[in-house]
């Protein structure tokens, strides 16, 4: 498959060539590789679409500039996981081809081809957009070339008392090999004249940053004529590398950045899971090199030697005109008080039915609830597990714990459980990716506590987000539920939109007690009634309710949402039921391998994007069933990890009311006209915009104010 660019609303943007559509009547075949864009592609559109927030002036400055410094996050993630991954298959001869029919070699080409273009455009915008517009509201990025002699002066006082003392410069020769460097650490490469006090003559040296140090520092008040004025790290460094090499003359001081594979490696046959991960952990550091980042001002003959040292070629290598981690970038934020530049503060609604309740208890008997993060607080949730332990009628307590953080409000919780006898059971995923090292001191905490810690299925992370508490009532136990789309983090409550469901149905409390039980113990999988859970029934079960709706015809509806789809089997699903005339909506944040809108595959789906101030993180499956809706709540997504080779869960959401306000929030995404990305056959996707006389309607404020009051 081959590519190439096409216009999109003024912007240039690498997509998949256009396919040759079969004529009108011929069978299409479902297999065939144009039929499916390439998973890693997709995921460098997303980052793309992410980017592009960074040019939306609806969006404050300083949050357009956190924009920009999340999609270098995201393409480091991409590199450090989805690259090296394709690195590994050709290194060890495991090639496989996707759906799409491209081999590792050439998906690593065309991602080298358009990476290089986005991140080209993402410094393009920091220089000539950001920057600019911030100059213009008074936040400076002082450079060395400005500095006046009174910021000078600070600056060389600052590197004496601060960097000075923790930078440990390397000079290279036969005794001092090529340094291992950390993952993404900021380094310098050095050239030098002349020989040092033992009469060596190396020409070229090392500088590690020091990690400890922050890359973005505040020059005071007093050194400066108003404003808010910041000096990089690199600059300083850059200004007084010669202090560093005494007597030696520094020719030239040039920034660059390693990225390595960090991606970790179990077995599934592991005796000590815990300990196996901290070995991992350790190595995670020092992976193969995956990227190059260079400033591009770097002389060639340093920029190959670094090539070589790190085994990388020319498609690996990326020159940059300004700093090389643009992540470290979001301190802005913190270090300049600017209200006025960023989101505007809201606070999250209580529904009315918890409201007025001092008992969770006594809420979730009345009705189930339905939460929708952040518009609606994550406080009941902690609220639940708070009184939980507490209660003295609550005999015990179990959660499984994917992203969490040690000292979050629901682990002291748990563990305040556990100090006042109650059977406190915690099944944490260690593998959570980049969250590994936090969840192992989690487990060790709540073990502390007395707290049952067991780290679920080896070979399965455990993806389901379930609480399940048994307390007594009059003379018989009643299961009390929280099933989530979401993590149990008060602070990803607050920038991912996620649902939570609360419910004391007998047949779902029944359900998740079963769940547990296989996670902890062992033994066959148990019949469940109303879940669907991976990776036994949940897979197949989603295909059958696509089947029933194909049997519908024009009759049928199908409406998802979440994250990434990618799922084969799902995706033919799909294009035969469109084939079938159901119409079919879906919401699909990042990846999506399906092709919309091509004639007699795919006619009746439609693909949008939605990307704005909160992460999209709700998977919801809506089925018309014939005038009669089922509506299922997830946490997995429809891809193959999540529907074969997880823990998930997928949990009706059956009370009429409830129902009615998902199809209502499905709608709000389907009209949006700003926020919204919508995929077409050839592989771009165009942002939706309001037409002629038509209302701007952005989902996610609609929500904002839907559910928080707070004015759109």
């Amino acid at each position: 498959m081959t590519s190439e660019t096409v216009t999109d609303a003024g912007t240039e943007q690498s997509v998949p060539a256009p396919i040759d559509l079969p004529p009108v009547g011929e069978e299409v075949n479902l297999d065939a590789y144009e039929n499916y864009f390439n998973r890693e592609l997709s995921q460098l559109q997303f980052n793309y679409r992410v980017l592009k927030q960074a040019l939306d002036t609806t969006h404050p400055l300083i949050n357009r500039l956190i924009f920009c410094c999340i999609f270098s996050s995201n393409m480091d993630e991409f590199f450090e996981i989805r690259v090296a991954g394709l690195r590994q298959q050709m290194k060890y001869g495991r090639e496989t081809v996707g759906v799409d029919g491209m081999l590792p070699e050439q998906v690593l080409t065309e991602i080298s081809r358009v990476a290089h273009e986005y991140i080209h455009e993402q410094y393009d915008i920091l220089n000539n957009v950001l920057i600019p517009e911030l100059e213009k509201e008074n936040i400076h990025f002082v450079r060395r070339r400005e500095w006046t002699p009174a910021q000078a002066e600070w600056v060389r006082n600052y590197f004496e008392e601060e960097i000075l003392p923790v930078v440990s410069p390397i000079g290279l020769d036969p005794s001092h090999p090529f340094p291992r460097l950390v993952n993404k650490s900021l380094n310098f490469i050095v050239e030098l004249d002349g020989k040092d006090a033992f009469g060596r003559e190396t020409g070229m040296a090392i500088v590690p940053a020091p990690r400890s140090l922050p890359r973005l520092v505040r020059l005071p008040d007093e050194v400066c004529d108003g404003g808010d004025n910041l000096v990089f790290l690199s600059s300083m460094i850059h200004a007084h590398a010669d202090e560093l090499f005494p007597g030696m003359e520094v020719k030239g001081c040039y920034q660059f950045r390693l990225t390595r594979n960090a991606d970790l490696e179990l077995e599934d046959d592991l005796e000590d899971l815990a300990s196996a991960l901290r070995g991992e952990l350790l190595s995670r550091r020092f992976g193969d090199g995956v990227r190059l980042e260079v400033a591009d001002n770097c002389p060639e003959e340093l920029v190959h030697f670094l090539l070589r040292e790190f085994g990388l070629t020319e498609r690996d290598l990326y020159q940059v005109h300004g700093p090389v981690n643009l992540t470290r970038l979001m301190a802005v934020g913190s270090l300049v008080d600017r209200p006025d530049l960023t989101y505007t503060s809201f606070s999250p609604s209580i529904p009315r039915q918890i409201r007025s309740k001092e008992s969770m208890f006594d809420a979730m008997r009345k009705r189930p609830l339905l939460l929708l993060h952040p518009y609606e607080n994550f406080s009941p949730v902690v609220d639940l597990l708070r009184q939980a332990a507490k209660d003295p009628q609550v005999l015990a307590i179990r959660q499984t714990l994917y992203r969490t953080g040690a000292d979050s409000e629901i682990v002291e919780a748990l563990a305040d459980a556990a100090r006042r006898g109650k059977e406190v059971t915690a099944v944490i995923e260690l593998r959570a990716r980049f969250s590994e090292a936090e969840n192992l001191e989690l487990a060790s905490r709540l073990q502390e506590a007395g707290v049952i810690v067991v780290y679920g299925v080896v070979g399965y992370k455990t993806h389901a987000k379930m609480i399940l508490i048994v307390r007594r009532e009059e003379g018989r136990l009643r299961r009390y539920v929280h099933l989530g789309t979401g993590n149990y983090h008060a602070g990803n409550a607050r920038l991912y939109t996620d649902y939570s469901f609360m419910t004391c149905d007998e047949s779902i409390g029944d359900d998740v007690n079963k769940l547990f039980q296989q996670l902890t113990g062992m033994g066959k999988a148990l019949k469940i009634k109303k879940l669907f859970h991976a990776p036994f029934t949940l897979h197949s079960r989603l295909i059958s309710l696509i089947e029933r709706e194909a049997a519908h015809g024009n009759k049928g509806r199908i409406i998802f949402k979440f994250n990434g789809l990618t799922e084969p089997q799902m995706i033919k699903a799909l294009y035969r039921a469109s084939q079938a005339g159901v119409k079919i909506d879906l919401v699909v944040r990042g990846i999506c391998c399906l092709r919309p809108e091509v004639p007699g595959l795919s006619d009746n789906i439609r693909v949008r994007s939605v990307i704005g101030r909160f992460l999209e993180h709700t998977r919801v499956y809506y089925f018309g069933n014939n005038g009669r809706p089922e509506v299922y709540c997830s946490s997995a997504d429809g891809m193959e990890r999540n529907l074969l080779h997880r823990v998930e869960t997928a949990f009706p959401v059956e009370d009429p009311a409830l129902v009615a306000r998902l199809r209502e929030d499905l709608d709000t995404y389907l009209a949006d006209n700003c926020q919204a990305w919508v995929l077409q056959p050839d592989g771009s996707y165009l942002q939706n915009q309001p037409g002629e006389g038509e209302e701007r309607l952005a989902s996610q404020l609609v929500l904002l104010e839907r559910l928080t009051g707070k004015p759109s």
